[in-house]
């Protein structure tokens, strides 16, 4: 697939601004060479003494095609840029939107950094694509034929000199430039994305660096990253350097050659001594249009190799996800299949799930039938696949074979944007933003006074937080037990009839375990509850309690059916017994 096909099309869109700019550059290149043409020719002609309705035609001939050539250069410039923002815009919302959905899997196969240098700098790094590379070439051939055509009405020799000048220019410089950056392609970019994710491990690990020693270690792998960086920064200069010196080294060894052959035309008898000056100063100007030919090369690489990255950021992800997906046959809109007067049911039916590079599965056969306005509780282990359940519910994850399904409509027809709109969900880890916490409850679509937003704060065991309270980014001045109320405070401001809580109480203790949980349950006492946890006590209330092991669901009841049974929940709550006994020993 060509990388740079995306860019094609955004340049289709923006054709209108594009004929624009090709329009005025062309006209702007034209107009330089005749205004410094006919400058040449006035100098020229002053010698013989004209006329002087000859030097006044001349001379506003000069002005017009300066201002000509300013008010065109300036429509070239406007138009260009303008189709460029616009291109890098729709590359951003494009790029964005098939992003998104591919988390959070793209999170654990990229490192921060290195996407976040994707994102910005390769985005950014596109914007040379049409200014560039595409948009010279059209400039130099029409500028230099326009200039042939009219030199060849002196002198087809000296036309010819024109057309060697534009072959060696356009084809013969840009190839050896061309030879060269093969050799230091892409290094510049990966060096970037390199310091990039060093320097946001370091600023999110600084603490725990800190304790541990480790900091002056990572400060010197960042010195030597942003020495590497520099270093081929340098070099790439250098490179570009040398190749806008060979166009200008060309350039003046035509106007040389223009200079000896119109001097040897003039004597030949071949060409008027009038026109030399005039074909020399053309010679100098029309090569300035080439002068982006030179790097061409650099920017056109470097465009492919920002295209190819963000193309295997988002196409990887899309292809291992397709390989397990099958093929939608409608998209509902879940606020259709999951809103009314009952709760949601939940089923899966067979499905298994196993992790890219993992060498067993998390999920293996399990099928679970959980009744809407229920309250169902699971239970086991860490890593015994509880938390693979819910995000597999809600979109995250693809199974890897089976069929989950609400309300009997498979999770795969179903938009993941509207289960996420119209389910209430509390994940092992929240994220914060930095702001107040009235900004961090506010995060849906519903508005909320400040009576009911307090109200809640009450609810979840936060009575003495205002709502003007500062949480800085990632909540770093929030308790664990502070974040996790918090959440479940978002949680309950929302009006779904599914909640899917995953250790939302895991970091409080009993009491405060227990208020919370009774608010929340006398929220949901009509809603489908589905509650993932280490913590058996307080289970009572639960309708069905679901014990996982190692992927497989082992056992499944009420309590007092399990406690019953004195299987595996049983050991479990025996043990958690003991300990707690221990501990108020």
């Amino acid at each position: 697939m060509n990388e740079l096909a995306i860019l094609s099309k955004a340049m289709i869109q923006e054709r209108k601004d594009i004929i624009l700019s090709i329009l005025g550059g062309f006209i702007a290149g034209i107009a330089g060479v005749a205004l410094f043409s006919a400058s040449g020719y006035l100098i020229s002609q002053t010698v013989f003494a004209p006329p002087l309705y000859t030097l006044i035609v001349l001379t506003s001939l000069v002005k017009l095609l300066g201002l000509l050539r300013a008010a065109s250069r300036y429509g070239e410039r406007l138009y260009s840029h303008r189709a460029t923002f616009s291109m890098l815009s729709r590359l951003r919302t494009s790029f964005f939107a098939k992003l998104i959905p591919l988390t959070p899997g793209i999170l654990n196969k990229n490192r921060s950094g290195d996407l976040l240098a994707r994102i910005v700098g390769d985005v950014e790094s596109l914007q040379h694509y049409f200014l560039r590379v595409a948009y010279p070439p059209i400039i130099v051939v029409m500028v230099f034929l326009a200039t042939m055509l009219f030199t060849s009405a002196f002198s087809f020799w000296i036309a010819g000199l024109f057309a060697l000048g534009m072959l060696i220019t356009a084809l013969v410089v840009p190839g050896i430039v061309l030879i060269g950056q093969q050799k230091i392609h892409g290094r510049v970019r990966q060096q970037r994305a390199l310091l990039s994710t060093e320097v946001t491990e370091v600023l999110y690990g600084f603490r725990d660096l800190k304790i541990y020693g480790q900091l002056a270690q990572r400060e010197q792998q960042l010195q030597q990253a942003s020495a590497a960086l520099t270093e081929e920064q340098q070099r790439a200069a250098a490179h570009l350097l040398r190749g806008q010196s060979m166009h200008a080294l060309v350039t003046f060894l035509i106007s040389w050659g223009v200079l000896v052959l119109g001097a040897y035309l003039i004597i030949d008898g071949a060409l008027a001594g009038v026109f030399l000056a005039m074909l020399v100063m053309a010679s100098l100007t029309v090569f300035e249009e080439a002068a982006a030919m030179a790097t061409l090369p650099l920017y056109k690489q470097d465009s492919e190799h920002a295209a190819k990255r963000l193309s295997e950021t988002v196409q990887t992800e899309t292809i291992q996800t397709t390989d397990v997906h099958v093929p939608a046959k409608r998209n509902f809109d879940s606020s259709e299949v999951l809103s009314g007067d009952k709760g949601v049911s939940l089923e899966l039916s067979g499905v298994t799930f196993q992790y890219d590079g993992e060498w067993k599965p998390a999920l293996k056969d399990v099928s679970l039938h959980i009744l809407p306005d229920s309250k169902t509780a699971i239970v086991g282990p860490s890593g015994s696949g509880k938390s693979t359940i819910i995000e597999l519910l809600l979109k995250l994850r693809a199974p890897t074979t089976g069929e989950l399904r609400l309300n009997g409509v498979s999770v795969e027809e179903l938009d993941e944007q509207s289960i996420w709109q119209t389910a209430n969900v509390v994940l092992q880890q929240s994220h914060f933003f930095r702001g107040t916490i009235r900004d961090n409850l506010m995060l849906n679509e519903e508005e909320h006074s400040d009576e009911q937003l307090l109200d809640i704060l009450v609810k979840v065991q936060l009575p003495n937080t205002s709502l003007t309270d500062v949480v800085y980014e990632k909540g770093e001045n929030l308790s664990d037990g502070e974040k996790q109320r918090l959440a479940l405070a978002r949680a309950m401001l929302r009006k779904g009839r599914l909640w899917l809580l995953d250790e939302p109480t895991s970091s409080l203790d009993y009491v405060t375990e227990d208020r919370v949980l009774k608010h929340l349950y006398a929220q949901a006492a009509e809603d489908t509850v589905l509650l993932i946890c280490h913590r058996l006590t307080g289970l009572e209330e639960m309708d069905r309690i679901i014990v996982m092991d190692q992927g497989r669901v082992v056992e499944a009841g009420s309590y007092a059916e399990l406690m019953e049974q004195k299987g595996y929940f049983y050991e479990m709550k025996s043990i958690e017994g003991q300990l707690i006994g221990e501990i108020r020993a």
